[in-house]
């Protein structure tokens, strides 16, 4: 029985993926082929994509996934409870609103999110401790910035409709309908086609879904949270400039998260988004299975303390892969009907494998060799898409089921850039 907070199996007659941990940690640690070490983002690892796409990426997880600490810890995955609800609803902005959840909204003005006093950071406590609906959304400064970009989007949209004439017990929610429609139109017009690519989208829309269909409640699959919706970091750059004032840093150790954002650390979004009337963005590096220095020896704070193959993200999105057996990336695309990547295309012969290959690290390289590395390939974008494009359809509140003649009226830059 899948329950509506449930993550489960979207293939679940496929046979798991194993393989011994030695090998995991020869593709995954340091040194391995998942580390593309440090250095400096030259042309050749960057992508098309603006380097704020992946970020937007990983906001859009903390929307719809738990803190999965729980499949570490050898639980049933048919029996995890998922804190969030299988909806882009921004539950990671809103919690429970403001009868449920009061300490994120102001007192003088309940249909409106706090802020700091200074209105450039996140609600925080006494202790610096962001004071928001998901704590992962302080993991790092690009992900509270685009937090507090959600909240001030949220207030503006407040002023919006009260200055249509809303009545005032109506005023939050209608806000924060307009704030999801237009969020649900980003991921459907600006996001997904960025990732799967427009003509994978299109296919969808116009054929529907094949492989997501749930009989009952909408649920999180396991291949999607634990390894095709795990693209982004592969997409993360050595450095990024987040003002005209910063120099340039690395996401971790950095940017780390959990305290106050100085000022000197305030994100000016065309730095990260292609906005008209600036200079192009920064760009994403390209998705290939390699991951930049700063992944794969992340900090104490963001892993704890834990052995030394830990640190490395590479590491841990293959270990939580099998641990919740996945199956492979080939048995996969012979059930999606795609034809399977080579040995050479994958590559791992190199650290002397000749099995199959973990669904994470497979979909990464198909995206190299199928997406040039800007775009998911057949099996990753299939199942990111039709995974985003279902929980919209199943959501009978979503833009998907708005008004014919409702349109969204600000791009995702508009709602980042506004406040």
């Amino acid at each position: 029985m899948v329950s509506s907070t449930s993550y489960a199996r979207l293939f679940p007659n496929l046979p798991s993926f194993t393989a011994d941990v030695a090998f995991l940690n020869a593709l995954g640690r340091a040194g391995g082929l998942c580390d593309c070490g440090a250095g400096d983002d030259d042309e050749e690892s960057l992508g098309s994509d603006a380097a704020g796409w992946p970020f937007f990426g990983q906001y859009i997880a903390h929307d719809i996934t738990a803190d999965r600490s729980a499949v570490q810890a050898h639980v049933d995955p048919s029996r995890l409870r998922n804190a969030r609800s299988p909806k882009l609803n921004l539950e990671c902005l809103y919690g429970d609103g403001p009868v449920g959840h009061p300490f994120l909204f102001q007192h003088t003005d309940g249909a409106k999110l706090l802020t700091s006093p200074d209105g450039h950071d996140v609600q925080r406590n006494a202790e610096g401790t962001a004071v928001i609906g998901d704590p992962r959304n302080d993991s790092h400064v690009l992900m509270s910035q685009m937090h507090l970009a959600f909240v001030r989007a949220h207030n503006a949209f407040v002023d919006r409709v009260r200055a249509r004439g809303t009545p005032e017990a109506d005023v939050f929610e209608t806000a924060a309908r307009e704030l999801r429609w237009h969020y649900q139109s980003a991921i459907l017009g600006e996001f997904l086609p960025h990732l799967i690519g427009a003509p994978l989208v299109d296919t969808l829309l116009h054929e529907g879904r094949r492989f997501y269909v749930p009989e009952g409640e909408p649920f999180i699959p396991l291949e999607f949270a634990d390894a095709a919706y795990r693209y982004g970091h592969s997409q993360i750059r050595h450095f990024y400039t987040l003002n005209g004032d910063a120099v340039p840093h690395k996401v971790f150790p950095d940017l780390v998260g959990f305290h106050p954002t100085p000022p000197d650390l305030h994100v000016e979004w065309p730095r990260l988004f292609d906005v008209a009337g600036h200079p192009p963005a920064q760009r994403a590096k390209k998705m290939d299975g390699r991951l930049v220095d700063a992944l794969i020896s992340l900090p104490d704070v963001i892993t704890g303390e834990s052995p030394e193959e830990f640190h490395s993200l590479a590491a841990r999105d293959l270990q939580r892969g099998q641990g919740v057996g996945l199956p492979s990336g080939e048995a996969v695309a012979v059930a999606m009907s795609e034809t399977p990547l080579t040995a050479e295309e994958v590559g791992t012969a190199a650290v002397g494998w000749r099995g199959e290959t973990p669904l994470w690290y497979y979909i990464l390289r198909e995206a190299d060799v199928r997406g040039a590395g800007d775009r998911l390939g057949p099996v990753g974008g299939r199942i990111v898409g039709e995974v985003l494009l279902g929980l919209l359809d199943l959501d009978e509140s979503s833009v998907r089921h708005a008004p014919a003649d409702w349109r969204p009226s600000a791009t995702l830059t508009d709602l980042l850039i506004q406040g």
